[in-house]
């Protein structure tokens, strides 16, 4: 079996060299990608969806940046709308290299911030009682996050935690019952929800489609809000690997701020990587798992190119069939009792 090499640190994004198993290489020629999706892009605007461009809703990360970046060099900057949303818990680095990135391509730009929105909705209060819960004395003042043990530590299942902040900086962690964790994921919800719908408002007055910026790794495992974040009109970088997304990041020159930055959802007040809620580790070794799970490779490949143990390696594949089969209805449209 031999080993491949792509450019990709396991500790920094977009630096480093670490083995990749299998006999392909998780390495893109980054000019012919980029070209192959512009092709799609102007082909499925035109032929299938028959809109005049796209709105990309730009969130301070690679896979926003790259997706607003293969838009505005497929379509041209006239044709791409890049919609910035922050709220009350957002960090400000967020909105700042969004703007960085909407001013590097020169395309147009409105800023939603949809904290008036949550409110109405009542996203603030019921996320506040649902932490309550667990961490009676949380109250205003206090910032929060979830966060999963993840499979690789040896857990059969990920148990989730919440992590809270008071404004004295005391942190506590109380792990979360069921009910709890998804009286809060559902509030969290709200966001991506309200995001998407104006999105979708900007895309129906323009008369442009909605551009998904999920990466693989989120695509595959179902890291995605259903009819939020999910919701889109075409996916360009849905069959890429997260590395990948970061190799078309540096041909494509987002800046560097951007390719620097670990991955983060913000969603929540605290500051949050992916790992710790979803995946369970660094989006690398995600992506070697899954390319070895995808390509049929034994499990002692992949944790020598993973620096895991093959049990812990084992115990990852199990978890991205259990993501697999609970996250499916995600992409299932809706059913019908006759097909139509």
């Amino acid at each position: 079996m031999v080993l491949a090499f792509f450019s990709v640190g396991l500790n920094t994004p977009g630096s480093g060299t670490v083995k990749a198993p299998g006999n392909h290489s998780l390495d893109l020629d980054p000019g012919n990608e980029c070209s192959r999706i512009a092709h799609w892009l102007r082909r499925v605007l035109a032929t299938t969806l028959r809109r005049r461009g796209v709105v990309v809703g730009v969130s301070g990360g690679v896979d926003s940046a790259v997706t607003a970046t293969l838009a505005t060099q497929a379509l041209g900057k006239e044709r791409v709308l890049v919609l910035l949303m922050p709220e009350r818990h957002s960090s400000p680095e967020t909105l700042d290299l969004s703007r960085l990135v909407a001013e590097r391509l020169g395309v147009r730009v409105v800023a939603e911030d949809i904290t008036g929105v949550l409110e109405a909705l009542g996203f603030y209060r019921r996320y506040e009682a649902a932490v309550h819960q667990v961490i009676p004395e949380f109250g205003s003042g206090w910032s929060s996050k979830l966060v999963t043990s993840g499979v690789a530590a040896g857990r059969p299942y990920p148990v989730f935690s919440v992590i809270a902040r008071a404004p004295n900086g005391l942190e506590v962690r109380q792990r979360l019952p069921v009910e709890v964790y998804l009286e809060i994921v559902a509030a969290t919800n709200f966001k991506q929800r309200t995001r998407k719908m104006f999105e979708y408002y900007h895309a129906d007055r323009l008369n442009y489609a909605v551009a998904g910026t999920p990466n693989r790794l989120e695509y595959d495992q179902g890291f995605f809000v259903k009819n939020g974040d999910g919701a889109a009109d075409l996916k360009p970088i849905a069959h890429l690997y997260k590395t990948q997304v970061y190799q078309l990041a540096e041909y494509l020159d987002v800046p560097e701020e951007i390719r620097k930055r670990p991955p983060t959802s913000d969603t929540y007040s605290m500051s949050q990587g992916q790992d710790e809620f979803f995946f369970g580790l660094p989006f690398e070794q995600m992506d070697l798992c899954l390319y070895g799970k995808n390509e049929g490779l034994e499990a002692r490949v992949v944790a020598e190119a993973a620096r895991l143990t093959p049990e812990q390696v084992q115990a990852v594949w199990a978890d991205i069939d259990r993501k697999r089969s609970g996250t499916r209805y995600l992409h299932m449209a809706p059913l019908l009792l006759h097909t139509l």
